[in-house]
């Protein structure tokens, strides 16, 4: 089994739709002022991107880790 480069994979563009949604979230989501707080704010949306990279460093390394090709093998 051959695997794709991490360029060409559906995983690539469903990470980076997801960073673009927690950002987006980040930014437009704003708390009541009567509370004094914002209920999304920049530190929720860094852990979220950050378990987004981890899931996403953890679906390329198993697919790799299916892959008979060799980091040398020129195909």
């Amino acid at each position: 089994m051959e695997t794709k480069p991490a360029f060409k994979t559906t995983e690539l563009f469903v990470f980076l739709a997801g960073v673009v949604a927690i950002v987006i979230t980040a930014v437009t989501v704003d708390g009541d002022a009567s509370t004094g707080g914002d209920p999304f704010n920049a530190e929720q949306a860094l852990r979220y991107i950050t378990f987004l990279a981890i899931g996403y460093m953890i679906s390329r390394g198993l697919a790799k880790a299916g892959a008979r090709q060799r980091g040398d093998d020129r195909r």
